[in-house]
């Protein structure tokens, strides 16, 4: 009979494990706001949405995120386009 302690059993896995980086968001698309700013709205690769305003700078993440989500946004957001830095 052979017998494993748990410790070189936990080891031998992590050994076996291989970190894989999560891909790029896929940008879907953008919603313009009333000040000109727009909405940019994102889909993560576990199928989440993401969406960063180019206006006030919020950035939203949840598995909650819908397309309406980053609408409303626009629709609210009076914020005009943030200047790049240079």
């Amino acid at each position: 009979m052979t017998v494993t302690s748990i410790a070189a059993f936990a080891a031998a896995a992590a050994a076996e494990a291989v970190y894989v980086s999560p891909t790029a968001p896929t940008f879907l698309g953008s919603i313009p706001t009333g000040a000109g700013a727009d909405v940019h709205i994102y889909q993560d690769s576990d199928g989440s949405l993401s969406s960063t305003c180019t206006g006030c700078g919020e950035y939203a993440w949840t598995l909650l995120v819908t397309p309406e989500f980053a609408q409303e946004h626009a629709a609210a957001c009076l914020r005009p386009p943030r200047r790049l830095a240079a």
